[in-house]
């Protein structure tokens, strides 16, 4: 799972809370991981993979919205990964993870594997919440038509660079002089954590502000198009509301007990004794959410692909094509004038029936589209009965 406290582990002289996390059942921590981890990543890459009987639908253009969900799922792929390769290494060679506690000048390669390993999963988890940021400003931006493709450039700049920079400053703080004397006082651990958590933090705080007011103008969109607010227009809405909260669902149960054990262990550190029997109920559910957080951090990846896609289903399509990833729109309705097409059904109608329509409107079909591209978790009995039904 992705925590500070992996690098800290790293340190020679590492805290007494850091030491009585780790130090906890290794074997079974380390085998809860890499089988979340494991089951994860096989059922993420299912949830992606084409599936028979799916016909697959040319696009006037991609959207940076399924560019994104898409660079979350491969983010949480390889931070599982790392993952599985860190925790197999502690359970297959004891005796070279042991060297890590050992001041030995000659031998530096265990503490390049627990630093290494470390950064990468904290990196990769990193860049996942800065693009599930990115895609809850880009949802605000297409509803108020201030964004499109070529965004994703400036998200691309935004989420790596920030990334990369926070985590490099993090462990450099950590670490200076060197190993042996990082942990040694509050002034190296403190930046660390703090550079750890603030991209977790701005995800839980300022994404749902966001998906509501995307929300509030989807709502101001619909009404716009036709001059009324009809039941479809606000299932629509509300199917959109429904996205939204299943993914910051997600997010909160995969990552809240990472809140609340780093809070129980800064409270151990804070005590004189670690020990003492007073704090036995603080230990255990420290000890409790950081077995809980070994089965959670790596399910994100599984989890996130349900909120995104619904499940898309087990019968795998293997044979090659380029595939493309279709615009769906959630909207729905038994009377065909009713319909609210998505973009590629929009175009199709202009060129096989020669319908007009303004430039308006079409921003707004394509906006709409944009947020509910890829989800089939609504109503299925009216979205097969739509004729703009595409499916996943």
């Amino acid at each position: 799972m992705a925590s500070p406290r992996l690098e800290t582990y790293c340190c020679l002289n590492r805290d007494a809370a850091t030491q009585l996390v780790m130090n906890f059942q290794p074997e079974v921590f380390c085998g809860v991981c890499i089988g979340s981890a494991s089951i994860s990543l096989l059922l993420t890459i299912l949830q992606l993979l084409p599936k028979k009987g799916q016909i697959p639908q040319k696009m006037p253009k991609a959207s940076s919205s399924s560019t994104i969900l898409l660079l979350i799922s491969i983010c949480d792929i390889l931070g599982g990964i790392g993952m599985i390769f860190r925790s197999s290494v502690w359970l297959g060679f004891p005796g070279f993870i042991a060297n890590i506690s050992v001041v030995n000048g000659t031998n530096v390669w265990p503490s390049a594997f627990c630093v290494g390993s470390a950064m990468w999963i904290q990196l990769l988890y990193s860049a996942g919440f800065w693009w599930l940021f990115c895609y809850a400003v880009d949802a605000y931006l297409v509803v108020r038509r201030s964004a499109g493709l070529s965004t994703i450039v400036l998200y691309h700049m935004m989420t790596w660079g920030l990334a990369v920079m926070l985590c490099v400053e993090g462990i450099a703080l950590l670490y200076y002089p060197s190993l042996s004397s990082c942990e040694n006082g509050l002034e190296h651990a403190i930046p660390h954590y703090i550079t750890t958590y603030v991209p977790l933090l701005l995800v839980l705080v300022v994404n749902p502000i966001l998906f509501r007011r995307t929300v509030s103008a989807v709502a101001s969109l619909l009404k716009g198009r036709q001059g009324i607010y009809t039941e479809n227009e606000r299932r629509l809405g509300t199917e959109i509301q429904i996205r939204f909260f299943k993914i910051m669902l997600v997010f909160v149960i995969c990552w809240s007990p990472n809140i609340i054990n780093e809070s129980l262990l800064f409270y151990l550190e804070m005590q004189p004794d670690t020990n003492e029997m007073l704090l036995k109920n603080i230990r255990s559910a420290a000890l409790i959410t950081w077995i809980i957080m070994g089965v959670l951090n790596p399910m994100q990846g599984f989890l996130f692909t349900l909120a995104f896609y619904g499940w898309t289903g087990w019968r795998v399509d293997l044979k090659w094509r380029k595939r493309e990833i279709p615009w769906e729109s959630m909207s729905s309705s038994t009377v065909g004038e009713n319909a609210y097409p998505s973009p590629v059904n929009y175009q199709s109608n202009i060129h096989d029936s020669k319908k007009i329509s303004t430039t308006d409107s079409q921003q707004t079909d394509e906006a709409i589209s944009m947020l509910s591209e890829g989800n089939t978790s609504g109503d299925d009995r009216l979205t097969r009965s739509s004729p703009i039904y595409q499916g996943w």
